[in-house]
């Protein structure tokens, strides 16, 4: 085949061949035809992918068996719905928690003073050891230990919190709360 109008007149001249195998797979005309326009879409969009003088019957066939079984594979994770019954039973846990938690904990990590901060940054968020953030921030293994405590000491009394633990069970409690 020299042209694309020769490639599409011989594919035209399949459809019927391709309709009755869809049919043959799906039992059902509607589902059939869209099967068919699938494979001619892709047939189309691949024609460089097909090679002269091989079976275009065979390729064609093998497309639309493929979009069929691939069609096949989604449906089975999809669910029937139709009243939307399923849908309105559906929940999802408030996803808001973690963001006014992480903008309060942004908002108190601000009022830190930045020597604090940097250094709680470096081994808390970043996971650096304290002698890491020590040569990073130029001072003493001592220092950054020191800057390290009164900085996770300063965020748990601006967060209103007597410990670590104070803060998870507050987000715990608030989300419970939703539930």
């Amino acid at each position: 085949m020299s042209s694309d109008g020769e490639w599409r007149d011989s594919v035209v001249a399949m459809i019927p061949a391709l309709r009755a195998f869809a049919w043959s797979l799906s039992h059902n005309g509607s589902d059939a035809d869209d099967l068919v326009q699938d494979t001619l879409i892709k047939a189309w969009t691949n024609r460089d992918k097909f090679e002269p003088g091989t079976n275009l019957r065979a390729w064609l066939f093998t497309i639309l068996r493929n979009t069929y079984y691939t069609q096949v594979i989604r449906r089975r994770r999809e669910v029937r719905d139709e009243t939307g019954e399923y849908a309105n039973n559906l929940r999802a846990p408030a996803t808001q928690d973690w963001s006014v938690a992480m903008n309060a904990l942004a908002a108190a990590l601000k009022q830190l003073p930045d020597e604090h901060r940097e250094a709680l940054i470096l081994v808390g968020a970043a996971g650096l050891s304290y002698e890491e953030a020590a040569e990073i921030c130029g001072c003493a293994l001592g220092t950054i230990k020191s800057r390290v405590n009164r900085a996770r000491a300063r965020l748990l009394k601006i967060m209103d919190a007597e410990d670590a633990t104070d803060v998870m069970a507050l987000e715990d409690l608030a989300a419970a709360n939703q539930a």
